[in-house]
């Protein structure tokens, strides 16, 4: 199972109902950028690119994101805003992202479920209105049929749906 952590919305950051998941130990001894890939692809989950650290703060309010890292570490900042005061929540480890430093050559997969939107950058310094406005973009896009580690009906399809339920 996925640790599971959740985001309440900060001035700047709209997070989401849906929680963070981070998935640790999934992939193949030594992976590569081609061998995450098919791993992933294999469950319904498309390839954007391949990145290394990156450094500002942004989400995705158009489509989920995941982030498969496959060389490296990396410590992020999930769910606050360059703007927003670390009192508003967030942690290091969004839905907010932002590597705030890396090691190893780090790179990572970024996948995007079947069918969505292509992403969107919003780099959290927005008024109210914009991120109410990013808010209501992000809880329409639809909780994926196909988690990307365990294929359909996997444990992100389960959290996902039930919290989308409870709202």
């Amino acid at each position: 199972m996925p640790e599971i952590y959740h985001f309440a919305p900060t001035s700047h950051v709209p997070n989401s109902r849906l929680s963070v998941l981070i998935y640790r130990g999934v992939l193949t001894d030594d992976p590569t950028a081609p061998s995450t890939r098919l791993a992933l692809e294999k469950n319904r989950w498309l390839q954007g690119g391949v990145f290394k650290t990156y450094r500002a703060h942004h989400f995705h309010s158009a489509t989920h994101e995941c982030y498969a890292v496959f060389k490296g570490s990396s410590r992020l900042l999930l769910g606050r805003g360059p703007l927003d005061s670390p009192a508003e929540g967030g942690m290091e480890a969004g839905v907010s992202h932002c590597s705030v430093s890396s090691e190893g050559d780090y790179e990572y997969v970024g996948l995007y479920p079947e069918g969505s939107s292509h992403y969107d950058n919003n780099f959290c310094k927005a008024d109210r209105e914009e991120t109410a406005d990013k808010a209501r973009v992000a809880s329409a896009v639809p909780v994926p049929e196909w988690d990307p580690f365990f294929g359909e009906g996997g444990p992100l399809v389960e959290i996902w749906t039930r919290a989308a339920v409870a709202v």
